[in-house]
């Protein structure tokens, strides 16, 4: 069983993002010319998470984004913070920040919904997104114009450490309310 648990460390450490377990299947089934079992690699990862949590490693296996990715455990949060804060050149600007929430939220949507609720012109914005890739092109809509949908890509998920959109927050887990772009104020 060890050599399918270092196969398993080897393909999570080695691909780009998070592998999912399909993909962990598949390309063990061809290495091995047999099919490999779900539970037996389910279990293999289980051991590798047991031996990862020691206070040996800084990093451990984590779910997210559908799949199975090595990443530094959260007590070194604080030293790598420092790291990115030096290298964070490349940060989203609040406009890129509300525009990217406005799509997590209401996606599909497209650019003419997100300027109503902006108040203001998007083009960049969204330009930004999508070369950063946390935002995907899901077709064209069917209204007048036949403008782009937008809605948030996996590279999102896996930047906000989520598997799932449900997994944001809902508006009841905001303490008070810190924005309300493209609300009427009540008189």
């Amino acid at each position: 069983m060890d050599f399918l648990i270092n196969h398993i460390e080897a393909l999570i450490f080695c691909a780009p993002g998070p592998i999912k377990l399909s993909e962990l299947r598949n390309c063990l089934s061809e290495m091995f010319n047999a099919d490999v079992p779900e539970e037996d690699i389910l279990g293999a990862i289980a051991k590798l998470d047991e031996k990862y949590a020691s206070d040996e490693f800084s990093f451990q296996i984590f779910k997210l984004g559908g799949g199975y990715q090595f990443m530094s455990k959260p007590a070194y949060q604080s030293s790598i913070g420092i790291l990115l804060k030096q290298q964070s050149k490349k940060r989203l600007s609040t406009s890129a920040m509300e525009t990217l929430s406005i799509i997590a939220y209401k996606q599909p949507i497209a650019k003419p919904e997100i300027e109503n609720i902006r108040g203001v012109n998007c083009d960049y914005a969204i330009q930004k997104l999508l070369d950063k890739g946390l935002v995907d092109i899901l077709g064209k809509g069917e209204s007048v114009g036949r403008p782009i949908i937008y809605g948030t890509s996996q590279k999102f998920m896996e930047y906000f450490g989520i598997n799932d959109l449900s997994e944001l927050p809902t508006p009841k887990d905001f303490a008070q309310e810190v924005n309300s772009i493209g609300e009427i104020p009540e008189n």
